[in-house]
C-alpha cells in the first residue's frame, strides 16, 4: 500500500494551491446537491471537501497514523469499517492513484453505498502537460504528484460500469503548465477558459461523479385508476334502487273508486 505521504505538504506549494483551489470549488458544486444522511471522505482529512454538503453525519477518514484528530477515523480504504448500504456519499480525493489495488477500494465503496448513492473521485490526468512531466520525474524518491499511478477517466468509467456505478457528471481543470512559481501560474490563468473550449480533456486534474444503480429494481406506482374504477363499480352495486312512483291515472282511478257510494 502506498499512502499519500507528503501529498499534503505538496498541496502547500504554489502548484498544490492551484490544484486545491479548483478541486475545492468543484466539490462544493457537486456535494451541495447530494442528499441523504451519511457522507464520508477518505483521505486528506485536513481539507474539508464535504463542507458544502448538508447531510447530518459527515465523517473524515485517514489512513496515516499521524493524521488522527477530531472527527477523524483511521481506516484501511481496502476494507472499510462500515456496514453495507450505509453511506449516501463517498468522496475520494486523490486516493486511488496513491494506493495499491485501487479497484479493490472501489469495490468497498460500492459495497457501502446505498442504492442511488454517489461517489466522487478526483485525480491527475495522465493525458495532460502534468502527466507528460510525470513521465520524466516519476522516480521512486519523487514527491507527489509525480509518483503513483495516474488513472485515466476512461479507465475509471470502465471500472464504474463493471461495479454497477453509472457515470453522472465530471469535468477537467487546471490547464496551466506545471510551473513551480506562483507568478507564472497566475499569468497562465487565462488559459482556463480556452482549455475548457478547445482541449477539454487536457486538464491536469479531473473530478468525476458516479451513482450506484440497482439493476432489476422497478418502481410500482399506485394503481389510482384501477382503484377508482373499482370504487365506482362498488358504489353502483350497493346504491339503493329508487322506488317506482305510481302513475297519475291509476291514482285518480283508485281515488274515484274509494269515493263512489255503494248501491242499495
Amino acid at each position: 500500500m502506498m499512502p499519500i505521504q507528503g501529498f499534503d505538504d505538496w498541496l502547500d506549494t504554489p502548484q498544490g494551491r492551484y490544484v486545491l483551489q479548483w478541486e475545492q470549488a468543484k466539490h462544493d458544486q457537486l456535494v451541495a446537491d447530494i442528499f441523504g444522511f451519511n457522507a464520508v471522505q477518505l483521505g486528506l482529512p485536513q481539507y474539508d471537501f464535504l463542507r458544502a454538503n448538508r447531510m447530518p453525519f459527515r465523517l473524515h477518514c485517514d489512513d496515516l497514523p499521524g493524521g488522527i484528530g477530531s472527527g477523524r477515523l483511521i481506516t484501511n480504504p481496502h476494507y472499510l469499517p462500515f456496514a453495507s448500504a450505509s453511506m449516501d456519499l463517498v468522496v475520494l480525493p486523490h486516493l486511488l492513484e496513491f494506493h495499491e489495488a485501487p479497484h479493490q477500494i472501489l469495490r468497498e465503496v460500492e459495497r457501502v453505498l446505498v442504492p442511488e448513492g454517489s461517489v466522487i473521485v478526483t485525480g491527475f490526468n495522465p493525458f495532460s502537460l502534468w502527466g507528460l512531466r510525470r513521465r520524466f520525474t516519476r522516480a521512486a524518491g519523487a514527491p507527489p504528484p509525480w509518483r503513483g499511478h495516474y488513472l485515466s477517466v476512461m479507465r475509471l468509467k470502465d471500472w464504474f460500469a463493471l461495479l454497477g456505478l453509472e457515470t453522472h457528471s465530471g469535468s477537467f481543470g487546471c490547464y496551466a503548465p506545471p510551473f513551480s512559481q506562483e507568478n507564472h501560474l497566475r499569468r497562465w490563468r487565462f488559459i482556463e477558459l480556452a482549455g475548457n473550449r478547445w482541449w477539454p480533456y487536457g486538464g491536469a486534474t479531473y473530478i468525476i461523479q458516479a451513482i450506484k444503480r440497482t439493476h432489476g429494481m422497478r418502481l410500482i406506482p399506485p394503481g389510482w385508476r384501477e382503484r377508482m374504477m373499482h370504487a365506482k363499480a362498488l358504489a353502483t352495486v350497493t346504491a339503493p334502487r329508487p322506488r317506482p312512483r305510481p302513475s297519475s291515472r291509476s291514482s285518480r282511478f283508485n281515488l274515484q273508486n274509494c269515493n263512489k257510494p255503494e248501491e242499495s
